[in-house]
């Protein structure tokens, strides 16, 4: 049985079919001038291996460790998962090329001036990617969040690597560089909790039962079906304005990022309730006085 295997391998070796896949696994792509860096058709496609190869044994991995964790930590994990994996290609990519005899430190000195270059270059890339890492760490920001940066309200539907995407209250997308949040304030509605207290100002003119208007706003919260009981709606008397007392009514909703749609509700219920009521909200009036200049 042996000899019989011996003479197949003679033969397969001895073939020119052989003889020719191996010559072009051998051919050269690129070699440097001190002849250090050495790259070839064969070596390729041995990166090409080794990446499927990884990239199987990494998605593999990855179904085992997540299967069993909660929806919401399960975000968390794809996220810190898909920053680890690169770091993972790039180790596996010098481990493949020092094996292979490729002079890695050679690599790094010949491309020195190239990746200072790209750097310079790319130095938001790199903050976009640092401040990445740091909201992993930090844990200053999660799926399902809703943050306001910029002026600009959204809920965070995925952190990637470079950028953040929120959906905002007209569904759209917006996308934020990371590297905004180490630059400008942050405001996250819903790392403390989901609920979140909102406000309605209004004002009623002088001379008002105040006592009154404290009633029928308290009113108004308690009975809008997504303000919550607990806690308790409030009533603040703010200022004695210009042309008006200041009122501000404080609620708690559940989901803060649609907060416009009940405040509303409640505009409306405020003005209906005041008419009923008799109490007026005053505009500002300015009287003009015209002098005539007397000859």
């Amino acid at each position: 049985m042996q000899n019989h295997l011996d003479e197949i391998e003679e033969i397969v070796t001895d073939s020119g079919a052989w003889e020719t896949f191996l010559d072009f696994l051998r051919t050269v792509l690129y070699v440097n001038e001190d002849k250090t860096i050495k790259i070839t058709i064969g070596l390729v496609l041995l990166v090409f291996v080794i990446y499927i190869i990884t990239t199987i044994v990494l998605n593999f991995l990855r179904r085992i460790f997540s299967r069993r964790l909660p929806k919401a930590d399960k975000a968390k994990f794809n996220t810190v998962f898909s920053f680890a994996r690169w770091l993972v290609y790039i180790i596996v990519l010098l481990i493949v090329f020092d094996s292979v005899g490729v002079n890695v430190t050679a690599i790094f000195a010949a491309s020195a001036a190239l990746l200072i270059g790209v750097g310079l270059a790319l130095q938001t890339l790199f903050q976009d990617i640092i401040s990445g890492v740091f909201i992993l760490i930090d844990q200053s920001l999660h799926v399902g969040d809703i943050i306001e940066i910029e002026d600009k309200i959204g809920r965070v539907e995925e952190i990637k690597l470079r950028t953040t995407r929120a959906v905002t209250i007209d569904n759209k997308v917006l996308v934020i560089p990371n590297h905004l949040y180490l630059t400008n304030s942050l405001y996250n509605w819903t790392q403390n909790d989901t609920s979140t207290r909102e406000s309605v100002s209004v004002g009623v003119a002088y001379g008002s039962d105040v006592q009154l208007v404290k009633k029928l706003l308290l009113e108004v919260a308690n009975k809008h079906p997504e303000v919550l009981s607990q806690p308790e709606p409030v009533v603040l008397f703010t200022d004695f304005g210009d042309s008006s007392l200041n009122f501000k009514l404080i609620f708690t909703l559940n989901d803060s990022f649609k907060a416009q749609f009940p405040s509303s509700d409640i505009r409306f219920e405020i003005d209906r309730l005041f008419r009923e009521n008799n109490v007026s909200i005053p505009f500002p009036q300015r009287d003009i006085h015209i002098i005539e200049k007397k000859n």
